[in-house]
């Protein structure tokens, strides 16, 4: 953690003084002025500086070599280039922008999410969305979530284990991540796997263990024409849900649960049966439990327990 501030300060010292420089300057010169190199010998500074300069352009950020006169190399970074312009926003795009860090406020990123509308309404841009009738909520907490969250943003590949319905044990697989899609209430990640040199999409309930980092940021490329959604829809068609749940759900509610069923047959008793493919009983019973009375289990019998527990927890109120 140490080595990691100390690093991250040298770095801010040095963007700090090329971006001060007029006139590109000299190795020496960066070494004997910028702080967190002065103390370095001259073969360690050229170590440290050469990782530097390849962790800054890999960030972005426009260091550029210039030579003199002379031929000797020099160091600037240009303000025209660096700097930003100005953003602006209309009403539509702000409303958007406001709607879309709502929809976080449940995830990983809410912090983010919630960092960055502070930072567009200290800049004077009305980013609240007041749009009637909608309130969306992205839900993200399966632990692979945030670690391919930065991959995506760092461009590296991953490591992980991976579980399939009916394997002894999870293999180990490696991707080039292309993007993380939702659909159907749950999360996908889509790349290149080298394992099995074609392009994949894996569940990420299904990662089991930490997502590893496997190689050097900015080394991910996604081909131009990748459609990463149509990967997931085509993929999650073909992928079985592992068991089965079989519900009644009255009638005029459960849209959510209707959405995802895979059948739905209708019923003259204000009930329609609905069948379900579900991965994990918990979070289904957890799901069910929301809808109270609209909602019945007829199997499996651990998801019904499952709804029951929950159920009766809120009506004592945990006195029992």
């Amino acid at each position: 953690m140490v080595a990691s501030r100390k690093k991250t300060e040298r770095l801010f010292n040095l963007v700090l003084c090329l971006l001060a420089t007029r006139q590109p300057i000299s190795a020496e010169h960066i070494r004997t002025s910028v702080q967190g190199y002065e103390d370095s010998g001259l073969e360690a500074f050229k170590r440290m500086f050469e990782r530097d300069k390849d962790e800054l352009r890999e960030l972005g950020i426009p260091l550029e070599t210039v030579e003199d006169w002379e031929g000797n190399p020099g160091y600037r970074i240009r303000r025209d280039v660096y700097e930003l312009p100005e953003l602006t926003f209309t009403p539509d795009e702000a409303a958007v922008l406001g709607l879309a860090a709502r929809t976080w406020q449940h995830a990983t990123l809410a912090q983010a999410a919630s960092s960055a509308m502070l930072k567009l309404r200290a800049a004077g841009m009305d980013v609240d969305s007041s749009l009637p009738g909608i309130e969306p909520r992205v839900g993200a907490r399966e632990p692979a979530f945030l670690p391919l969250w930065q991959a995506l943003l760092g461009r590296y590949p991953v490591r992980f284990g991976y579980r399939r319905p009916g394997r002894d044990g999870p293999a180990t697989r490696t991707l080039d991540p292309w993007g993380v899609v939702s659909r159907r209430g749950r999360w996908y990640v889509a790349g290149f796997d080298h394992d099995r040199q074609a392009e994949r999409v894996f569940r990420l309930d299904r990662i089991v263990g930490d997502v590893e980092r496997a190689g050097r940021p900015g080394s991910v490329h996604v081909p131009e024409g990748a459609e990463v959604r149509v990967m997931v829809t085509s993929w999650a068609e073909d992928d079985v849900g592992g068991r089965r749940a079989v519900l009644r759900v009255r009638q005029g509610a459960g849209y959510w649960l209707r959405r995802h069923a895979s059948r739905v047959t209708h019923g003259e008793d204000g009930f329609d049966d609905v069948e379900l493919e579900f991965t994990h009983p918990e979070r289904l019973a957890e799901s069910l439990a929301g809808h109270g009375a609209n909602v019945v289990v007829l199997e499996p019998e651990d998801v019904r327990k499952g709804v029951l527990a929950r159920l009766e927890a809120v009506a004592y109120g945990g006195r029992r």
